[in-house]
């Protein structure tokens, strides 16, 4: 990753001032840190589907408002995958924020093939990283579908994945945060949610075979 010049030439910082269009002002490398492609089971009502989810830890020292592209490459297959800022989503998971999407998918609806994949990801000023990502989630659900209840101001989870997480939605269904219980059950104050949640979904991983599953969004209310 580059690092910014200590002495900038007046002209130099006239033109980044000025926000001419042509001339990049960034000088660093954006870099993955971390890369994620999983299979995600979704309750669907009780018809549980599959989707393929894509998501990434970005780090820009100019930010991740100066990140422009995200792409996707399966090599061996001659696949790919673009996703431009404005499509992706945003993520914010223990303070860190990742990008990508949930809506990995091939053309004729079939399973993507396993093995490996490159993400590469391009900032505004043309500077890209790429990082390698292995996906090697089982063919078959290998694992009961999750189940998460709300009685009162309890919370109860029925998971056999070994990772669970909590995502809470405002009254419109906008995603607010992801909290992890301390347990599979407990008081709904314990996880600390924004004021203005009023649904929660349980968000049941596998990190290490790549394959989670999603409930329905429960109301904290009735």
């Amino acid at each position: 990753m580059g690092n910014r010049n200590t002495v900038i030439l007046p002209f130099f910082l006239a033109l980044c001032l000025g926000g001419v269009a042509f001339f990049s002002c960034s000088q660093s490398a954006p870099e993955i840190v971390y890369g994620s492609l999983e299979l995600i089971h979704y309750e669907n009502g009780g018809n549980p589907v599959e989707r393929f989810t894509f998501f990434v830890l970005p780090r820009d020292d100019d930010g991740i408002d100066n990140l422009d592209e995200l792409w996707l490459y399966h090599d061996w297959e001659g696949l790919s995958w673009h996703l431009a800022s404005k499509d992706w989503i945003s993520q914010t998971v223990d303070g860190k924020t990742w990008i990508g999407t949930r809506s990995i998918a091939m053309i004729d609806g079939g399973t993507l093939p396993r093995g490996q994949y490159r993400a590469v990801l391009v900032n505004k000023g043309g500077s890209r990283a790429e990082r390698l990502i292995t996906f090697d989630a089982p063919v078959d659900q290998e694992r009961p579908f999750p189940f998460l209840s709300i009685m009162g101001d309890e919370y109860h989870i029925d998971s056999r994945y070994p990772q669970q997480n909590l995502l809470a939605y405002d009254n419109e269904g906008n995603y607010l945060v992801t909290v992890t219980p301390s347990s599979i059950e407990g008081k709904i104050t314990s996880l600390g949610l924004p004021s203005q949640a009023e649904s929660l979904s349980l968000w049941a991983r596998d990190p290490a075979k790549s394959v989670s599953a999603f409930t329905d969004i429960v109301p904290l209310r009735e």
